[in-house]
């Protein structure tokens, strides 16, 4: 057999296996015990993805060329300068920071199948017409993965477009720049099968990459900053699905089936999370939400009432049920090893404590849970709303800490609520409702929260991490 053919088995075998181990690998991210064995799995898939590609013959025969063309050399460059960069990154973000980065994580993978599709029109003059069709929809959904990305890292971690912007007729504008690059793409394809000529195809290419890099800009900027969590997920689906159709293009394998459970997964993801805020993903692309402030009746007419941590903890002391609720105000003050504290004191005190974890509380999808797991907060407490509603009228205490819109009553009463018909957290049912907030600030959709008046709720005014202490050092002094 020749070595040219042992080369082909082999990578055909090692892209195999690396498949599986993607695949595996996914399954075991299921579960929050076997999540970190499952992130292994995949890390060495991707190693041995990218080792195979140096086995590929167009890479290996790189290795006579000189220097500057040796593929090898750019390569390891590359893997270089991206894992500094990535291991300076990863070491410097906080947790507050981790949507945004997220955001751009996602915004980049759409630009490496841009990339990689830009670079195989220019070098590669024996396309097919499915080729070339498979390259402009990853041009496509890389663009707009990528821009859409960056609208929303802007938004999240408030650098960009902190006002609300309004696009007039922004589905037809949008419309416009989908059929344009649609265009683009067929005057591609056409170019390639001979029918027109070569210099249209370029246009194409410049068309369709054009209207998607601006199509990703107006498509996410008019959406208001409540539904980011959602913007995140379906993100995430663009750049899988982009990196799958790059596979298709250039036939690489482990690139299709990578994409594609990428792609796939973000699409589940997404959908869970419009349920989650009772919202269609037809509404969540065409229409707005989050982006007006509105005052409910009651805290037009009630100011809410403060609690010392003092009378807090004599409330707490005598609690035989507790449930927190976390929200992006506990990021923010970094109050998770507090709150597991306090957890462990209650615990000690003989009160039964749970958490109650919405969907979309945070700024992207498991941003609560991931915080509590690096807390050590046994998974068995971290409990869906589903879960913990029927029992919330039973509880004693349910500590609000920084969440807004996810415990906002509002969703359940109010129909010119912006909010309205979202499932919620029924805080509101609980015998005594602490709330941890800094100010009387609204959430990320701007919508005012009447549960902060309601009769049966205290607001500790403060950072909720030091609110938090305070609140164990008097169980310790207690």
């Amino acid at each position: 057999m020749s070595y040219e053919k042992i080369s082909m088995v082999l990578t055909t075998v090692l892209y195999m296996v690396s498949s599986v181990l993607f695949i595996r690998g996914i399954k075991l991210l299921g579960k929050a015990d076997t999540a970190r064995q499952g992130n292994r799995l995949s890390s060495i898939g991707m190693l041995i993805a990218v080792v195979t590609v140096f086995l590929e013959k167009n890479v290996t025969d790189t290795l006579t060329e000189g220097v500057m063309k040796n593929a090898y050399v750019w390569a390891i460059a590359a893997i270089a300068v991206g894992g500094i960069i990535g291991a300076v990154w990863a070491k410097k973000v906080e947790m507050t920071g981790m949507p945004q980065l997220v955001a751009l994580f996602n915004g980049f993978g759409g630009l490496s199948s841009l990339l990689v599709a830009l670079t195989q029109y220019m070098t590669d003059k024996s396309i097919n017409v499915f080729s070339s069709i498979a390259l402009g929809l990853t041009i496509a959904i890389g663009a707009v993965a990528f821009t859409g990305s960056v609208v929303a890292w802007g938004k999240l971690s408030g650098k960009m477009f902190k006002k609300n912007i309004s696009i007039p007729g922004k589905n037809f504008v949008n419309a416009l720049l989908a059929l344009a690059g649609l265009c683009g793409v067929g005057l591609y394809a056409l170019s390639i099968a001979g029918t027109l000529d070569t210099s249209l195809g370029e246009i194409g290419v410049i068309i369709v990459t054009a209207a998607y890099l601006i199509l990703g800009f107006t498509m996410v900027v008019a959406i208001g900053g409540g539904d980011m969590p959602v913007i995140i997920s379906l993100l995430n689906a663009f750049s899988g699905l982009a990196a799958a159709f790059a596979g298709l293009s250039i036939s690489n394998s482990v690139l299709v089936v990578s994409g594609c459970l990428v792609g796939t997964s973000g699409l589940i993801l997404t959908l869970i999370m419009c349920k989650a805020m009772n919202r269609t993903l037809y509404s969540l692309l065409f229409g707005s939400f989050g982006g007006s402030s509105k005052k409910g009746a009651a805290g037009e007419q009630k100011e809410p009432k403060a609690m010392s941590v003092e009378d807090a903890y004599l409330i707490l002391e005598a609690a035989s049920s507790v449930v927190f609720i976390p929200g992006y105000g506990m990021a923010v003050a970094q109050a998770q090893h507090a709150v597991k504290e306090l957890c462990d004191k209650l615990e000690e005190n003989g009160a039964e404590v749970n958490f109650a974890i919405h969907p979309v509380a945070g700024r992207m999808p498991g941003h609560m849970n991931v915080l509590l797991a690096e807390a050590n907060v046994p998974y068995e407490q971290l409990k869906t709303a589903d879960e913990m509603n029927p029992q919330m009228s039973n509880t004693d205490v349910a500590i609000v800490i920084g969440a807004n819109d996810v415990v906002n009553p509002s969703a359940l009463e109010d129909e010119s609520s912006p909010l309205y018909g979202m499932p919620i957290i029924n805080a509101f049912e609980a015998r005594t409702v602490f709330v941890l907030k800094r100010g009387k600030g609204t959430g990320f959709s701007g919508v005012e929260n009447p549960l902060f008046t309601n009769d049966n709720t205290v607001m500790i005014y403060g950072d909720a991490k030091q609110t938090v202490s305070s609140l164990v050092s008097e169980f310790d002094e207690g």
